[in-house]
């Protein structure tokens, strides 16, 4: 995985509905990123990421510590 994809995968996961809380699958993990780039596009994730930051930067902190590791672990090779 580039590093490209890597970022653009944890934008998208940091702002799709998929909560930490549900203990999601890596299956489930890979469906919310495909959805929420779909719905948004990489621009729209990173426009986003860049909001909860401004608005809520204690919060964004911790969640987007969980999608980096959330992403390293979906998208592991096999």
């Amino acid at each position: 995985m580039t590093a490209i994809d890597y970022d653009a995968r944890t934008e998208a996961l940091f702002v799709s509905d998929l909560q930490r809380s549900q203990e999601p699958t890596p299956e489930l993990i890979r469906a919310a990123v495909t959805e929420t780039v779909d719905r948004l596009g990489e621009t729209g994730c990173a426009a986003l990421v860049a909001q909860e930051f401004g608005e809520h930067p204690d919060c964004a902190l911790t969640r987007m510590q969980w999608a980096r590791t959330a992403i390293l672990e979906a998208f592991r090779p096999e």
